[in-house]
């Protein structure tokens, strides 16, 4: 009787073990991108002319993390800041033509150091570059 009381209580030991670590993933917390853009035309004829310029602040914070809980599983994006293991700066660049912008991204690890930096023409590519990046850097720790 002693036998099965402890193996269930190394098989819910094990449970409550593995159900634990399946929930301790890597957390990243994802900064704001302070992308602008401003556009303006201006159009002159016989009669006159006339123009127009409008834009402004380009948040993609909330795409970002969309993409980064889609296309990296294993991370957990995170909210707190002082919790995460990785800062993410991912900023997309606005003012150009569509063909000529980039997603700029720079890691961080928890000690404050850089691990990792580049730029991509797609927010895809530049999260899937990341998720390599952190997984690399988590291998080699």
């Amino acid at each position: 009787m002693q036998r099965i009381w402890l193996a269930g209580v190394a098989l819910v030991s094990l449970a409550v073990s593995g159900g634990l670590a399946a929930r301790e993933k890597t957390r990243v917390f994802i900064t704001d991108s302070n992308s602008w853009e401003i556009k303006g035309g201006l159009g002159v004829g016989d009669d006159g002319g006339g123009g127009s310029v409008g834009g402004g602040a380009r948040p993609q914070r909330a795409e970002i993390i969309k993409t980064f809980r889609e296309r990296c599983p294993n991370l957990t994006v995170t909210l707190d800041k002082d919790k995460a293991d990785y800062i993410i700066l991912l900023e997309h660049e606005g003012g150009k033509e569509l063909i000529r912008r980039d997603n700029k991204v720079v890691i961080f690890d928890k000690e404050g150091d850089a691990i990792f930096s580049g730029s991509t023409r797609s927010l895809g590519n530049a999260v899937k570059d990341s998720c390599h990046a952190i997984q690399q850097d988590l291998s080699h720790r």
